[in-house]
């Protein structure tokens, strides 16, 4: 494997384009549903050029080599920043150099290829968008309605260096260079032979002209004095006659201004370095550069104006990147950059041409060119999953703003206002959770990968695309049945769930994720009441009795599952009423009464026998002596766990004493005036909104000793915490509670512990009091130990149980499930725990399946694959609450259907170089396989980054080599085509000799013991050959 790539021939590309077209109706993977065609002949100008849309791809990966230009022409970027030049051109570049999984960072700079094939490069990219343009009619314009702009650097003396300047000078005039003649005469034959689809006369190729570039984006070196920058812009402008923006960076802030934004919008871990600021220019002389520069260039007649903004360096400490330094970019950079342009706009009085890059995305897009910015280029944005096809969202945002583009000035009211969002609200500060791993804990696998990652990261592995499907059908029943085959507590989970899936959701990549939890909710809702009606009860038909101790969510889950394969089930609880921690201790605002009450029907409706206000004490021995051959204990936790504090104990009361005298009778209750609770959990935000609901109490307030950003607590619970009118407090932790006066320590983040999270030091000498009459903690939850070992379960001095995967104790079938065995945990995990215990019983009475299940719902295929299409790259916010159960359908059509169809590593690839490949296999089930290009890869690593297992798919992939180097260098599992029609393939380490034969592949050899595996990686080879064979090594 090389991270080298290999640039294609102009008359491979070419064939390439038509022959993917023809057969796919793609081109490099964009899918013609996604092609961007203008609706009028609006555009704007820049440099004097003519531009039908005020967007595009930034300097970058996006920008490098010929297939990237084209697929965001195709989806609507029509200004092209071409990524940077510079002298020193065969510079080696450690790998992987790309890290976009939340804010965005990178470690490249200049173009990876040398200047020549750059160049190259793009002159072949200009003839190929204005060929596809004259065969797909993009623009309603009669001339060139895009722009190529040079992004050069970085001194004076290098750009005045015979490579850059016969660069510049072969973009300001390209028809006497030997790529721009070549690419001429292959596309004239090509036309002249038929092979260009409405094409029949030559003559379009002498249209095109060598005019390519008379603008150019000035890039220096961080720590570029600015007598250097001007120096070498005047040299653009008066010696090379070019149109020219300089690129500025954040830093012209200041560090003391970073750093606080930084803080204020929750993103404390990212490092800085403060000579970064004082090495580079700074604000005053930048202001006086650019006010020459303005002049000059009015002298010159040509444009000049800045890049907003440059990348920002800060300290690699994730460990993803190889340098010791690396470039933030994407949405955490929004804020600065935005409050720059604002700042230098109010500097120029509106007059200074600003064209942006900094966190541009679909929610700032059309506010940005509101304000007067434009032109708008992107790089972040289209490497997260969508890829270039986000693209076209945004070009028509644009349309509808002829007025808007016309003017050549900022608008400083509506700039001001957006620099002021963008330092408020949730939309640019550090999202909650952030040290939660999107990720699944699975290898990836070389074939058949398509995988839904809210499904694998669901305790109980629900069904949820297919179940969402359901929902937007409106097949409510189907829904409801399919979801209660895993699940008992549809209606309780539907309310108070911890919804995980959420959180491995890939919409988090786009915006929110879908709203799992409310559609399993409208799926109980609309669903419950016809299968209700229509379920039999379960008849008895297996000789084991078994007997359940306690009715929470877990004894619940499992005494259903067994009811459902035909035992006889007991279910003995010490309370008057089943329901366990749900039902005494869950508050009404959380979760409503007939929630609880519906799952109770439907487990009830499953022949579960009750036994209520039982002896909590209960005899195993006893149990077994009544005829129950399997016990599970659901016990629970009900204890809080103490917090250490002097002073006035008895004032401090623990969290779930709290919520079940709450429960049971708010009015009984008294706190005082002012109540504080301590902890970042949900049992925390339960607390402290129950406590203001307290007759008496005036104020409640949050105390937790690390951020928020790393609180447990889910974000939505807090939210709604904090629109109860709660107060929060961080870094602070309680030391005393003395005369109505909590005294706590201030805490400050130290490194990262096991958790991932940056851990909580005091700052000495550093203390802080609140007025309190009431501390409620909610800093964990105990499990009865002593009941445990008075039934004789083994229980180690750290509190841990022995037990096997089923949650058999060392008391044989006896079975230990939900928080007695795990400590505090949710429902969905105490479903999961009890799946187990019943699994293991089933595995002990002989029965190798379930009985009963739900068969997967079917689909219309076609129409599912259109709609996946569509949804992709698409911007889409949530639902937001107060309108859910209105607008819910709109809500399914968020969900990307991510084991149905998921290519990200297609979409995410600058590239190109992974390629989803269809193909009818008996040995395959995906929709289409991932075969990876190593010729087209550079080893960025963004695949990687936002493959939902942990893997790389341009090591783990399938691989089509095109030169054997290429192949014996690497140790990528794949195959090369050989000149005399035998193949080589590397399988499981070992190099085999493989030839067609009669239609098929057969080992040449013998060496390749035939399996299925193998006989799948065959049928995509023959694929490849028979039906993409454009993918197939270049002459």
């Amino acid at each position: 494997m090389s991270d080298i790539m290999v640039p294609i021939p102009f008359k491979h590309l070419l064939s390439w384009i038509l022959q993917e077209y023809q057969s796919e109706k793609t081109i490099f993977g964009i899918p013609e549903e996604k092609f961007y065609y203008k609706k009028d002949t609006s555009a704007f100008q820049v440099f004097n050029e003519t531009c039908e849309t005020p967007l595009g791809p930034a300097a970058g990966p996006h920008t490098q080599v010929t297939q990237n230009i084209v697929a965001a022409y195709l989806t609507g970027g029509r200004f092209f920043e071409l990524k940077t030049v510079q002298i020193m051109d065969e510079l080696e570049i450690e790998k992987p150099c790309i890290d976009a999984e939340k804010e965005t960072y990178n470690t490249e700079w200049s173009t990876e290829l040398t200047v020549a094939q750059a160049y190259d490069e793009y002159v072949k990219a200009w003839f190929i968008l204005h060929t596809l343009n004259k065969i797909f009619g993009f623009s309603k314009l009669d001339q060139r309605a895009f722009v190529f702009n040079m992004s050069i650097g970085y001194d004076l003396e290098g750009i005045k260096s015979p490579k850059i300047d016969g660069f510049i000078e072969g973009l300001k005039d390209a028809s006497h260079s030997p790529i721009f003649q070549a690419c001429q005469a292959v596309l004239k034959e090509a036309i002249e032979s038929g092979q260009i689809p409405g094409v029949s006369d030559p003559a379009f190729v002498d249209s095109i002209s060598p005019l390519i570039s008379k603008s150019v984006t000035l890039s220096t070196m961080h720590g570029t004095p600015p007598e250097d920058q001007e120096r070498i812009c005047k040299y653009l402008l008066a010696e090379k006659g070019l149109h020219t923006y300089v690129k500025l960076n954040p830093t012209l802030h200041g560090y003391d201004y970073v750093k606080k934004a930084f803080q204020d919008l929750g993103y404390h871990h990212i490092q800085l370095k403060e000579e970064s600021f004082t090495h580079d220019m700074q604000y005053p002389a930048a202001v006086e550069m650019l006010q020459n520069l303005t002049a000059h260039a009015a002298e010159c007649g040509l444009e000049f104006g800045v890049k907003l903004s440059n990348t920002l360096a800060v300290v690699n400490d994730k460990g993803t990147l190889p340098t010791d330094e690396m470039y933030m970019s994407g949405r955490a950079l929004y804020p600065l950059t935005v409050n720059l342009a604002l700042k230098l706009s109010q500097e120029f009085n509106g007059q200074l041409p600003i064209s942006y890059s900094g966190g541009a995305d679909a929610f700032n897009f059309t506010e940005l060119l509101q304000a007067g910015l434009k032109p708008i280029t992107v790089a972040t944005y289209l490497l997260k999953p969508g890829g270039y096809e986000r693209l076209t969202q945004l070009a028509e945002m644009s349309e509808g703003l002829e007025e808007t583009l016309s003017r050549d000035t900022v608008d400083l009211e509506k700039l001001s206002r957006l620099a002021a969002e963008a330092m408020s609200g949730t939309r640019y500060a550090k999202e909650g959770k952030s040290y939660q791993p999107m990720k699944i804990d699975h290898s990836l696998e070389l074939l058949d990968c398509f995988v839904a990652p809210c499904v694998v990261g669901c305790p109980i592995h629900q069904d949820v695309p297919e179940y969402i499907r359901l929902i937007g059908e409106e097949r409510y029943q189907e829904a409801y049945e399919l979801i209660i085959a895993k699940n008992p507590l549809p209606f309780i989970t539907g309310y108070i769930c911890e919804h995980n899936c959420e959180l491995k959701c890939v919409r988090n990549d786009y915006e929110d994720p879908v709203l799992i939890r409310d559609l399993k909710r409208i799926a109980s809702e609309r669903g419950y009441l016809s299968v209700l009606e229509t379920i039999p009860a379960f008849k008895k038909t297996r000789d084991a009795r078994i007997a359940v101790i306690g009715a929470g969510s877990a004894g619940l889950s499992a005494s259903y599952f067994l009811a459902r394969e035909g035992f006889e089930v007991t279910i003995f609880e010490k309370n008057d009423r089943p329901g366990g921690m749900v039902e005494f201790g869950i508050p009404g605002f959380r979760i409503p009464e007939l929630a609880i009450e519906n799952d109770l029907a439907l487990i009830k409706r499953a022949g579960v026998n009750f036994e209520l206000n039982c002896d909590p004490n209960l005899d195993i021995d006893q149990l077994r002596k009544e005829g129950y051959t399997y016990v599970i204990l659901a016990v629970g936790a009900w204890k809080s766990r103490p917090l250490k504090l002097e002073g006035e104990v008895d004032r401090v009361k623990g969290a779930i004493k709290f919520l079940l005298d709450f429960k049971q009778d708010p009015d009984s209750v008294q706190l005082g005036k002012n109540v504080a609770v301590i902890g970042g959990g949900n049992s925390a935000m339960d607390s402290a909104r129950a406590a203001l609901r307290v007759p008496g109490v005036e104020s409640v307030t949050i105390l937790y000793r690390r951020t928020r950003d790393q609180m447990p607590a889910e974000r939505e619970e807090l939210e709604l915490a904090l629109g109860d009118g709660v107060k929060f407090v961080e870094l602070v932790s309680p030391i005393s509670l003395k005369e109505g006066t909590l005294v706590c320590q201030k805490m400050a983040l130290g490194e990262k512990d096991a958790s991932g999270r940056r851990r909580p030091l005091p700052l000495e000498g550093e203390l802080v009091e609140y007025p309190v009459d009431t501390v409620l903690t909610a800093i964990g939850e105990l499990v009865n130990y002593d009941l445990l070992n008075a039934i004789g379960i083994t229980v180690d001095e750290r509190g841990n149980i022995p037990a096997n995967s089923y949650h058999e104790t060392n008391l044989e079938n006896v079975y230990l499930v939900g928080d007695a065995f795990r400590g505090p945990a949710s429902v969905v995990e105490a479903i999961a725990d009890a799946r187990a215990a019943v699994d293991g019983i089933l595995e002990k009475e002989g029965i190798d399946q379930p009985t009963l299940t739900v068969p997967q719902p079917d689909f219309d295929l076609k129409a599912q694959t259109e709609a996946v299409i569509s949804r992709k790259a698409l911007i889409t916010p949530r639902i937001v609450q107060e309108d859910f159960d209105e607008n819910y359908l709109a809500e399914t059509g968020r969900c990307l259907e991510c084991n149905f169809l998921c290519n990200k590593c297609v979409e995410v690839c600058p590239n190109r170089a992974n390629i989803a490949i269809r193909i009818d296999s008996p040995f395959l089930k995906d929709q289409n396989q991932i075969l990876h290009l190593d010729a087209l890869c550079n080893e960025c690593g963004n695949c990687a980054t936002f493959c939902p297992y942990q893997g790389a798919p341009y090591m783990d992939k399938f691989t089509l080599f095109w030169d054997e180097e290429a192949f014996l260098e690497s140790e990528n599992e794949g195959y090369l085509p050989l000149p005399d029609g035998r193949l080589k393939m590397r399988y499981q380490g070992g190099i085999h000799q493989l030839r067609y034969a009669n239609g098929i592949i057969q080992s040449a050899d013998g060496s390749l013991a035939v399996d299925n595996q193998i006989q799948a990686l065959f049928d995509i080879i023959l694929a490849v050959r028979d039906r993409y064979p454009y993918l197939m090594a270049v002459e």
